[in-house]
């Protein structure tokens, strides 16, 4: 049997502009893997702060934007060589998230999105995969926040886990410093990946309603992503199952 390997993002490009490279390289070594974006359901009518969020990429109101971004995350799975799962939970921007501030502040008291999140991924670690990849939170979105509080309540204790590296919050420090989970993070050993650099560039240009606004087109992701290098970077609960024949990134 192949083995398994189960990503969470949450967002629809997370985790392909953070770990994309190391994705496809693991499909094209014959393991199973699934891209399972939590934060994509589709809000009809949106209004204030979320509206604004799909306006600011150029997009009419009319547009259903999350049908729009699972599209994208398609054809981004397709050049990874990976299965797309999409859960039914809404963005923080309709969960009550009134800016972008907020989006980087603590959760609200008021979001009740963990538990119901628990209860979605719970099934899909059980029985578990070979190798999980999720989140550090780095930059401190609250959506990544949820994830990994959601995940920490059904993780079982063995299961090994790659935490990846938030990017682009990675590149952008001062911008977006926060890092909610660096004491746990920095506990475990740093884990270097050399993945598949030009499958990692095909999968995020596919997100094109993002990178105007996130890079300031294909041009600026192409350049960011020559910056950031193939090597990923991941902090490794247990022992990741990697295959041996990957060459060793420094």
């Amino acid at each position: 049997m192949m083995p398994r390997a189960l990503a969470l993002s949450p967002h629809l490009d997370d985790a392909a502009f953070s770990c994309g490279g190391t994705l496809a390289r693991l499909a094209a070594h014959g393991w199973t893997v699934t891209l399972c974006t939590v934060f994509t359901r589709s809000v009809t009518d949106p209004g204030g702060f979320a509206l604004a969020c799909q306006l600011d990429k150029g997009l009419d109101a009319s547009v259903d934007y999350m049908a729009l971004r699972r599209a994208e995350d398609a054809a981004a799975c397709a050049a990874l060589g990976v299965r797309p799962l999409w859960l039914d939970l809404p963005e923080a921007p309709h969960r009550g998230y009134p800016d972008a501030r907020a989006l980087f502040a603590p959760p609200l008291l008021a979001d009740g999105v963990v538990a119901p999140l628990a209860q979605l991924l719970a099934p899909l670690l059980h029985p578990a995969p070979d190798l999980l990849l999720a989140p550090q939170a780095v930059g401190g979105h609250v959506d990544h926040v949820q994830l990994v509080r959601a995940l920490d309540s059904v993780l079982p204790p063995d299961l090994p886990v790659l935490w990846w590296t938030d990017f682009p919050y990675s590149l952008k420090p001062h911008s977006h410093p926060a890092r909610p989970f660096a004491a746990r993070m920095q506990a475990l050993p740093d884990c270097a990946v050399e993945g598949d650099a030009a499958g990692r560039l095909a999968a995020c240009a596919a997100y094109r309603s993002q990178l105007g606004f996130q890079f300031g087109g294909a041009e600026g992701l192409a350049r960011a992503l020559a910056e950031a290098g193939p090597v990923e970077r991941f902090r490794m609960a247990g022992r990741a199952p990697l295959p041996a024949t990957w060459p060793a990134a420094a």
